[in-house]
């Protein structure tokens, strides 16, 4: 499956941002799907997860209570919804396809990148 991460872009401390990430292919539905980011000198890191059903969602403790993630499998999108952003946030979010054991599974494509200003 190939993925398109969009919605970034520059807002302000405790703003809000919609990311959405396009799969293309008609697997998206096999996988679980996720959401990583990586910041300026940092290694990528896990930011939420959502399982093929939708049914449950994960989230790293950084953004539990501010971020959101759905996907609609008719739409072969995932979404991340992030509130109250913070300065710390800035990264490029990637999204991607996660096996059953919820490790990444093939490649990450475009991110997208999120700058929260102070």
């Amino acid at each position: 499956v190939q993925l398109q991460a969009s919605g970034g872009g520059l807002v302000q401390a405790g703003g809000s941002l919609r990311l959405s990430c396009a799969a293309s292919g008609r697997t998206f539905s096999n996988y679980n799907m996720g959401w990583f980011r990586q910041a300026p000198g940092k290694e990528r890191e896990f930011v939420s997860a959502i399982p093929r059903s939708g049914s449950m969602t994960y989230y790293a403790d950084f953004v539990k209570g501010r971020f959101t993630v759905s996907r609609d499998n008719a739409k072969n999108t995932v979404y991340l919804q992030m509130n109250s952003l913070k300065p710390e946030d800035t990264a490029v979010y990637y999204c991607g396809a996660l096996g059953s054991d919820y490790k990444p599974v093939g490649d990450w494509g475009q991110g997208t990148l999120v700058t929260v200003s102070s």
